[in-house]
């Protein structure tokens, strides 16, 4: 598949502190792509070099073709960008805030307002058009800044924790919308976010710690090799089960009346299971996530 973004070994400092060391990623057109990483890892300076905000130091770039620093405008025409802080005029409609900011591309009056049409109804706020920007509520504003940034029809969109801040439904909404991009119009996502449920969805995640990758792959790539299978146990005997687990070196959590016990893979659990059923209450199995994953990888909460 076609690479639409590529980093090859990728260095940034700011004086004495090396926020970027070397770092290597690509991203396939028409992906959702997940960028994670604690707060200070090299995240955010990553983001703001591929979306021409930043300098680098070193190393290669090239995305959609066209190698960082050879022709950043191009780069830019190919690209939007959704910040985590609306930068949109409140006092302006949504719609003379697209327009606005659709004049800064030079597109005919005909094409741009043919583009705010589009991008109005992609986002689903036909119906808020002629509302003032800073009446909207949370989830309004984040899909008026997704259409802001559709306005001259980018194949990258970067989406700079769209959903922080937002109740859960809107999340949904918002998120939604995003998909839509991502499936139907075969936009590329690059999207950063503290929300794993979030990045469970995307095609590939990379992490970055300490200004290094720590780990990429798939969700479920890197759910198996960095997180854990839990079986939960509620004995009807628990001095019972204590002496089953130590007697076999089986190490386990104990909360209150239920038994947590870690599991190298899921078909562990069928011959605890079987071994204890006439004295088990209830069990279950919780397959691990992708917070466990990142932890595991980093050692940090990421709301951190």
């Amino acid at each position: 598949m076609e690479k639409i973004i590529n980093v090859v070994n990728l260095h940034k400092s700011y004086g004495e502190v090396k926020a970027v060391k070397g770092i290597e990623f690509y991203v396939e057109a028409g992906s959702l792509f997940a960028f994670l990483g604690p707060n200070g890892a090299g995240k955010t300076t990553t983001i703001n070099i591929l979306s021409t905000l930043l300098t680098k130091d070193a190393g290669e770039v090239e995305i959609n073709g066209i190698k960082l620093g050879e022709n950043e405008e191009l780069i830019r025409s190919s690209i939007g960008i959704v910040f985590q802080e609306g930068v949109l005029d409140p006092l302006l409609s949504v719609k003379e805030n697209l327009e606005v900011r659709g004049s800064f591309y030079k597109l005919s009056k005909n094409l741009l307002q043919e583009r705010i049409k589009a991008a109005l109804e992609v986002t689903g706020i036909e119906n808020i058009a002629s509302r003032k920007y800073g009446t909207l509520s949370g989830g309004q504003k984040r899909r008026t800044d997704i259409a802001r940034a559709l306005i001259h029809a980018p194949k990258i969109l970067f989406l700079d924790e769209p959903t922080t801040g937002l109740d859960p439904q809107t999340r949904k909404n918002v998120w939604n919308t995003i998909m839509h991009l991502q499936k139907e119009e075969k936009m590329t996502v690059f999207l950063t976010t503290h929300y794993m449920e979030e990045a469970d969805k995307a095609d590939y995640v990379v992490i970055i710690d300490n200004g290094q990758i720590a780990a990429k792959g798939t969700p479920s790539y890197l759910k198996d090799v960095y997180s854990n299978d839990i079986l939960k146990i509620k004995p009807k005997n628990a001095e019972l089960l204590i002496e089953y687990l130590n007697k076999n070196n089986i190490h386990f959590e104990k909360q209150i009346d239920i038994f947590l016990i870690k599991l190298d893979n899921t078909l562990e659990s069928i011959e605890i299971v079987n071994q204890n059923k006439e004295n088990l209450e209830s069990f279950q199995v919780l397959n691990g996530t992708l917070d466990d994953a990142f932890i595991n990888v980093t050692g940090k909460e990421i709301r951190e």
